[in-house]
């Protein structure tokens, strides 16, 4: 039969449609009718989002900081990078003190145990992260960073590092090629054992030229902006201590200095080939990915 609306069996009807809603709808209407139903308004609950692991947030400092060659950080920049770089530890890139992070598995690692061993994180034309991996008594030697910014964090083991910046104005003796030496003032020559701080160094500045030395094994993070390429590529030097090439110029850049203390920030650095002994392994990266 037929339900027409209006007649007592369709109006019974309506009201226990109305009153089931009701309930559903959490109660009756008040105010608004005995027929309106109440909706119940949902809150939006913001989640906090996790912090970017820290390899996560140094290649996005690095990647808004180096916009290509010729990008020298500005100081808010620099502390940006390196106080990221201060807080990473060998956990933040799955390295542990056995080094089981870049365990040799290639025959041609195993065959040279002591070879240094870099691993790319990450490379791009403007700025690449690297891990450079020292066996005890591996030296990286004295190389410059041509108008490269680069930060190194140590993040295993111990190593000394000296390095030098060109003495301004340019100074150089001999008269061949052969014999041509450069006067240079010295920046650093220490040790130094993780955790320690970066250190930065800049085209012209901060030791921008250097050498590392393995205690004992080591491990360091580094970031080159921009990075090395076919036609910016790195000079290696042999430095002379100061004596080696006795002459008055020390007092004209240090005037009244104490004799002895500008001999000690001086020495002399003679271009050289890259050393025949200096093996460096690629391995590939098996650290946490960069998204």
């Amino acid at each position: 039969m037929k339900v027409v609306e209006g007649s007592s069996g369709a109006v019974e009807a309506k009201r226990r449609r109305e009153a089931k809603g009701r309930r559903r709808s959490g109660g009756g209407g008040g105010g608004g009718g005995g027929g309106a139903v109440v909706r119940r308004t949902r809150r939006r609950v913001l989640l906090r989002p996790e912090p970017a692991p820290l390899l996560q947030r140094l290649f996005a400092a690095c990647r808004d900081v180096f916009r290509g060659p010729g990008t020298v950080p500005s100081s808010a920049d620099v502390d940006l990078i390196r106080g990221i770089l201060d807080k990473m530890g060998p956990g933040d890139v799955n390295l542990s003190a056995e080094h089981n992070f870049f365990k040799a598995t290639d025959a041609a690692a195993l065959q040279h145990p002591l070879t240094i061993t870099r691993t790319t994180i990450y490379t791009c034309r403007n700025f690449s992260i690297v891990i450079f991996f020292l066996p005890p008594t591996a030296v990286i030697p004295l190389h410059n960073h041509p108008g490269m910014t680069v930060f190194s964090k140590l993040l295993l083991g111990s190593l000394h590092i000296k390095s030098y910046d060109w003495a301004d104005p340019a100074v150089f003796v001999g008269s061949t090629p052969d014999d041509r030496l450069r006067l240079a003032e010295v920046v650093l020559d220490a040790g130094f054992s993780a955790p320690s701080d970066t250190l930065v160094l800049y085209p012209n500045s901060g030791g921008n030229m250097h050498r590392f030395t393995a205690a004992m094994p080591c491990a360091f993070l580094d970031v080159l902006g921009p990075p090395y390429s076919e036609d910016r590529d790195c000079t290696y030097y042999q430095d002379f201590p100061y004596s080696h090439c006795p002459s008055d110029i020390a007092e004209l850049h240090h005037g009244s200095d104490d004799d002895g203390q500008m001999r000690s920030r001086l020495g002399w650095l003679k271009e050289m080939a890259m050393p025949k002994d200096l093996e460096m392994y690629e391995m590939p990266y098996r650290g946490p990915p960069i998204l």
